[in-house]
């Protein structure tokens, strides 16, 4: 039988230990979370051996807002394999789950769900991510509070544990995500006598993800917060791998295209692979405000053997100056590069701006 498929796969007795890290209350009572105090680390999950995540789960009760700001943005997610002295994957935990500068969304992924709660709009949701975290003589996870504030979670990891390393595919790639953020930046002004700008390099584009190693792309949260009562978009993407030159081996055609919306998407969508799953439409005015998207290249990774470099324009040849910050996501070997420094809490703010 084909055991290539994710149902067929559940049938294959494999051999592997189950397990779950979670905030369970060792008492026996019901305090089934963790309280993360300011300045303070909580470890999710540490295995000294082989095994791979299946399942990252946690969620939050908060009424204040600030203080759910500070679990979105606050919270520094890191996570470590093999032993290895510097994380793989460094994050914001909202951005990570693809919280749009701190508006929560449902999410309809294969790769991440957020689920509401029922005590109201804002004061609960559940995260989900079901990307494959393998690691072969060691794992680590662990959030960071980096806020002025203590913040309450409660989570699962649900991994399978190996009793040796030769269990993992010796091609099996370590799970890397960084996240980063570009303010407002100056626009380029179109040239006398031109009618529009014309990139021929994408040295001024937005740089959603840049490393260097043996790996696969993917895929990635965007957030743009738009500072303009009209369409922010049109911009292209542009990957490019192995350190080749423009113009790159994958060239997009504009950002919704990228996203599998029509034509300038007004309303919220969200699919397995692709979707704008937050669209504020601030004071009714289409596209104003914040804009969350995805896209996952579940089906169709994209390779590189050397370095990958991905990129967005703003706007249509970088002629806007928006707010753009992001996740991405991608399997390597390692040793990987140091990521870069992640902002601190503070640089981690945006405010809206007309």
């Amino acid at each position: 039988m084909d055991g290539s498929t994710l149902l067929s796969q559940m049938c294959l007795l494999r051999d592997f230990r189950s397990k779950r890290g979670s905030s369970w209350d060792r008492t026996g009572g019901n305090r089934d979370w963790v309280t993360i105090e300011a300045g303070a680390t909580q470890v999710l999950l540490a295995e000294p051996g082989a095994g791979c995540v299946r399942h990252f789960y946690w969620t939050y009760i908060e009424d204040r807002e600030q203080r759910r700001l500070n679990v979105f943005r606050g919270l520094v997610l890191r996570a470590f394999w093999d032993g290895e002295e510097t994380p793989s994957v460094e994050a914001p935990l909202g951005d990570f789950f693809g919280v749009t500068n701190g508006m929560v969304r449902p999410i309809r992924s294969l790769a991440f769900t957020t689920n509401p709660g029922g005590q109201g709009t804002f004061r609960s949701w559940g995260f989900n991510c079901y990307l494959p975290m393998p690691f072969a003589s060691g794992g680590r996870i662990e959030i960071e509070n980096q806020g002025p504030t203590p913040a309450g979670i409660w989570y699962h990891v649900d991994y399978e544990l190996y009793d040796e390393a030769s269990a993992l595919p010796a091609d099996a790639g370590r799970l890397h995500a960084q996240w980063r953020r570009e303010p407002r930046t100056d626009p380029i002004a179109v040239l006398a006598g031109q009618d529009e700008i014309k990139n021929l390099t994408g040295e001024e584009n937005y740089t959603i993800l840049e490393a260097a190693g043996d790996g696969q792309f993917a895929g990635y949260f965007l957030t743009v917060v738009n500072g303009r009562r009209s369409w922010w978009g049109e911009g292209d993407d542009m990957i490019f791998i192995d350190g080749e030159p423009w113009p790159p081996s994958i060239h997009g055609t504009g950002t919704e295209e990228i996203f599998g919306g029509g034509a300038c998407p007004a309303v919220e969508y969200s699919g397995p692979y692709t979707g704008f799953h937050c669209i504020e439409n601030r004071a009714g005015y289409p596209w104003w405000g914040t804009n969350g998207m995805y896209r996952f290249h579940l089906t169709d990774p994209i390779r590189f053997r050397k370095s990958i470099r991905v990129t967005i324009e703003h706007g249509h040849g970088n002629d806007l100056a928006n707010d753009y910050s992001s996740t991405a996501f991608w399997y390597q070997k390692e040793p990987h590069g140091r990521l870069p420094r992640l902002p601190g809490p503070g640089e981690r703010k945006v405010n809206f701006q007309e």
